[in-house]
This record gives structure tokens, C-alpha cells and sequence, in this order.
């Protein structure tokens, strides 16, 4: 059977990267959807993955904004059926810009995009198929204050998103600190990533294992990427895109693992949930 797959913020980096390996491993009648919101950028990248000797599926490149859920469940319908899911799309942060002023755009990417893809590419997701958001190691609930840990912690979609909208609020009022939340944002933005993935793992989970389908979150790890650079003075041991690839889609043709299922997975292996310290943010990996 002819598989599709699709990977969000595939323009560059590991977006990239994981698209360069789809395509190097699906057969040739399969079909790789690379997405992002710059029609140009995408219209360059599909060129370069078409030409690119490892490549053996087909290619094509789509326009898609993940912070746009209409655009979305659209670009969905239209698809009406999908193998490979690969939710990658993150918001810019400038360290040279306060955060709170960067929040809307990164929510709006890292966060509004990840609810879209999980409501609208969940339903159409083939049996056998891999739904896979790409979050961090800052995604497991021990990195938020105790406090704020049951706004997240078997929880719904709409209350994640519903906790979301209050830290966002705090924000924008000047009163996120006040009410416990890290200065990072990635931290809630993370957690809340891999909160997502488990509210819609959890009402799928008996299905889906007995289908062979996985949902799940992964940490790629650090990676050498034009974004990461200006966060990090040792680049020791990061990766390349390339690199942090490999594990991730190691995961999507790997046999299911039950264990994996709704969780989130750091080169093969399930970081526990309530694992993670709130006083450890500036360990901040993308």
C-alpha cells in the first residue's frame, strides 16, 4: 500500500532532516508532504530534497501555517488519510528580545500547532500509522513548579489548552511570575506539548495498540541548528540535524513498542512523566 507521510517546519534543520529521511527510506511509490509557511522556503527545500541522490519516494511541498487550525484541518481533509505524521514546527525566540514579547508568535506555533495537527491528522491517521511530535527533555512535568503541575497532568486537550490561555493572560499582564510560572518559555510551552500528546494518547491508546499505531512525543536532543546557536555556548556535543534524525525516525519504523505509547522517548528510551527539577531551566534544549 502506498504510504504518505508529512513533516511540519520542514524547511530547514531537523524539519529537514526528517523529511531528507523519510524520503531516503519510503519506497518509491510513497509519497513525502514537506510543509511550512513560507512558499518560497518550501518551494527551495522540496527542489533540493527532489535532487537530493538519497532520495527514493516522492516528494512534494505544501504551504501550511500549523498556527492557523482552520488552515489545517483543511489541508487534512483534503489529504483524507495519512501514515506518518511528524509535528515539528516551532516559533522563533530571539534571546536578544524580552520573552514575554515573542510569546504569542511561539505559542501560536510550538503549542496552537501541535493541537492542530493532533485534532485534525489524529482522525485520518491510517492504522499502523505514527503521529509524532517533536517536544524536548524540558517537557516532562517535573520542570514546573509543583503547583502548576495538575493544570497538565491527566488532563484534557481543551485543559491544556485552557492552562495555556491563562499563562499566556499572565503574561501579557505582567503577573506570570507571580503565579509560579518559569521565565522560560519553553518550559510551559514544552510541557504542555507533551500534555497534549498524552490527553489524545489516552482516548486513542486501546485502538491504537491494537493496530500497531503510535502516538508519542520525542526529544531529539540537542542540535547544531541556525536557531539553537544564540541559546548555547558549548556545542561539544550537539548533534546535526541529520544526526538528531536518526533516532526520531528510527521510532517511526521501529515495531511498536507499547511502552513508548503516549509517552515521551529520547533516543528509544520513555523519559518518565513526573521526572524533571523547576530549578534546572537554564538546561533549555529545543
Amino acid at each position: 500500500m502506498t504510504r504518505t507521510a508529512l513533516v511540519t517546519g520542514a524547511n530547514q534543520g531537523l524539519g529537514y532532516a526528517l523529511a531528507r529521511g523519510l524520503a531516503s527510506r519510503l519506497a518509491p511509490e510513497d509519497l513525502v508532504l514537506l510543509t511550512g509557511r513560507d512558499a518560497g522556503r518550501v518551494t527551495a527545500a522540496t527542489a533540493r530534497l527532489a535532487d537530493d541522490p538519497a532520495t527514493r519516494s516522492r516528494v512534494e511541498g505544501r504551504v501550511l501555517d500549523v498556527s492557523d487550525a482552520g488552515a489545517v484541518a483543511g489541508f487534512a481533509e483534503d489529504l483524507g488519510a495519512v501514515d506518518i505524521v511528524l509535528s515539528n514546527a516551532v516559533g522563533p525566540l530571539d534571546p536578544g528580545r524580552p520573552q514575554t514579547e515573542q510569546a504569542d508568535v511561539f505559542l501560536d506555533v510550538a503549542n496552537g500547532g501541535t493541537h492542530a495537527v493532533l485534532r485534525s491528522f489524529g482522525p485520518i491517521l491510517r492504522p499502523g500509522g505514527r503521529l509524532i511530535v517533536v517536544a524536548s527533555s524540558l517537557g516532562t512535568l517535573g520542570h514546573l513548579p509543583e503547583a502548576l503541575q495538575p493544570r497538565f497532568d491527566g488532563v484534557s486537550l481543551d485543559d491544556v489548552e485552557k492552562a495555556l490561555e491563562d499563562w499566556r493572560s499572565a503574561i501579557h499582564t505582567g503577573t506570570a511570575r507571580e503565579r509560579g510560572w518559569p521565565e522560560w518559555i519553553n518550559v510551559p510551552s514544552k510541557v504542555a506539548q507533551v500534555a497534549a500528546v498524552r490527553a489524545v494518547a489516552a482516548e486513542r491508546r486501546d485502538r491504537d495498540l491494537a493496530d500497531g499505531t503510535l502516538v508519542a512525543a520525542v526529544c531529539p536532543g540537542l542540535i547544531d541548528t541556525r536557531a539553537s546557536r544564540p541559546w548555547f555556548s558549548d556545542f561539544s556535543q550537539a548533534q546535526s540535524p541529520d544526526q538528531a534524525a536518526q533516532a526520531v525516525l528510527d521510532l517511526v519504523f521501529a515495531d511498536l513498542d507499547p511502552s513508548t505509547y503516549g509517552e515521551l522517548v529520547r533516543f528509544g528510551r520513555v523519559l518518565p512523566w513526573h521526572s524533571g527539577d523547576p530549578g534546572r531551566h537554564e538546561e533549555l534544549i529545543n
